[in-house]
């Protein structure tokens, strides 16, 4: 898992407690606020996802020239 991963995760996690909050408290704003929290953070972990999957692609290429 990479930073942006891991950021991603974060991201998403407070949106939902944003939007679990807004719902308790009947905040329409604080809700769609976690929304858009929690979809930044669904593309920054799939931004990491790809990224470290490309570099074990490189990595697996690198290995594989050297031999």
């Amino acid at each position: 898992m990479n930073k942006d991963e891991l950021n991603g995760k974060v991201d998403k996690l407070k949106g939902k407690a944003k939007q679990a909050f807004g719902n308790a408290t009947d905040d329409q704003r604080l809700h769609d606020e976690g929304v858009a929290d929690e979809a930044a953070g669904s593309v920054e972990e799939g931004f990491g996802k790809a990224r470290r999957k490309v570099g074990d692609a490189l990595h697996d290429v690198a290995h594989k020239i050297k031999d």
